[in-house]
C-alpha cells in the first residue's frame, strides 16, 4: 500500500507551489492518487498555514479533498500534538469535528495518546499508531489494549542521515515487530528515500509526499506529490518486482 502525506507540518513558505488551501490540497491529492496513492494522509491548516485540530479547518480539507476522489480512497488527518499541546483541547476538538476522517494519526509518545485514540475508535475513526523511532512510543503501543485495534503502525524514522537511515529503521522495527496490525514504514527528508527501498524490500506498506520529503530519489526538487509518487511507485517495482 503507498500512501501519499501531501503537506505535513511545512508551511506556505514552503514556496508558492507548494498546496497549502483545500483546494490545492484537493487537486494534489487527485494527481496523487491518478499517479498510484490509494490513500491519503492531509494536515488541515488554519488562516495562518499552521497545522489545527479545529473542526471547521478539519472539515473543510477533508470536504476539499473527498470531493475530487474516488469513493472508498481513504482520506486520514493527523492529530499531532504541535497542532494543540493540550491533550485535554486536542480530545475538544475530535468531539466537536464534524467531518470525520477515514483514519488519524495518533503519536504513541505523546502525552494523552491513547485517551486520544480511544476517542478516535469510538468515533468510528481509524487509528494509525505513530511510533517515531527515539521514542517510548513502540513500547508504550506494545503494553496497550488499544494495540491490536488500531488500522495500522506507522513506523516513523526520524533519522535523516541518508547514511543511516535505513539502520535506524531495522532497530525501530525490532521494537515494532511482530505487529498486531499492518506497518507502514517510512522516513523523511535525506532519509526518506532509503526507509522507503527498505519498506520495498521487507513487503512493507509505505508512503511518500511533500511531508515526508522536497526531494525526488535523484536529488531534484520535487514540485508536486504526483511526482512522488511516480518515483515511489518505480523504487518499489525496483525493489521488490512482485509488488504494485
Amino acid at each position: 500500500m503507498l500512501q501519499v502525506c501531501l503537506n505535513g507540518v511545512r508551511s506556505p513558505a514552503t514556496g508558492r507551489w507548494f498546496p497549502a488551501t483545500p483546494a490545492a490540497l484537493a487537486a494534489s491529492a487527485r494527481a496523487a492518487h491518478e499517479a498510484g496513492a490509494v490513500d491519503v494522509h492531509v494536515h488541515a491548516k488554519d488562516a495562518a498555514g499552521a497545522d489545527s485540530l479545529a473542526p471547521d479547518d478539519v472539515a473543510r480539507v477533508l470536504r476539499a479533498v473527498r470531493e475530487v476522489l474516488p469513493s472508498g480512497v481513504a482520506v486520514g488527518v493527523t492529530t499531532g500534538a504541535w497542532a494543540a499541546p493540550d491533550p485535554a483541547l486536542r480530545l475538544a476538538h475530535v468531539r466537536a469535528w464534524t467531518e470525520l476522517p477515514d483514519h488519524a494519526s495518533v503519536n504513541w509518545h505523546e502525552p494523552g495518546a491513547e485517551e486520544l485514540a480511544a476517542l478516535l475508535m469510538e468515533r468510528g475513526i481509524g487509528v494509525e499508531a505513530g511510533l517515531w523511532s527515539g521514542t517510548d512510543g513502540p513500547a508504550r503501543f506494545r503494553a496497550s489494549p488499544l494495540a491490536p485495534r488500531t488500522l495500522r503502525v506507522l513506523a516513523e524514522v526520524t533519522d535523516q542521515e541518508p547514511a543511516s537511515a535505513a539502520t535506524t529503521a531495522r532497530v525501530l522495527l525490532g521494537a515494532v515487530l511482530p505487529a498486531p496490525v499492518p506497518v507502514l514504514l517510512h522516513g523523511e527528508d535525506e532519509g526518506a528515500w532509503p526507509v522507503l527501498a527498505l519498506a520495498a524490500e521487507l513487503g512493507l506498506d509505505t508512503r511518500t509526499g511533500l511531508e515526508d520529503t522536497l526531494f525526488l530519489p535523484d536529488g531534484t526538487a520535487a514540485r508536486d506529490n504526483a511526482s512522488l509518487v511516480r518515483a515511489a511507485r518505480a523504487l518499489i517495482r525496483k525493489a521488490a518486482p512482485h509488488a504494485g
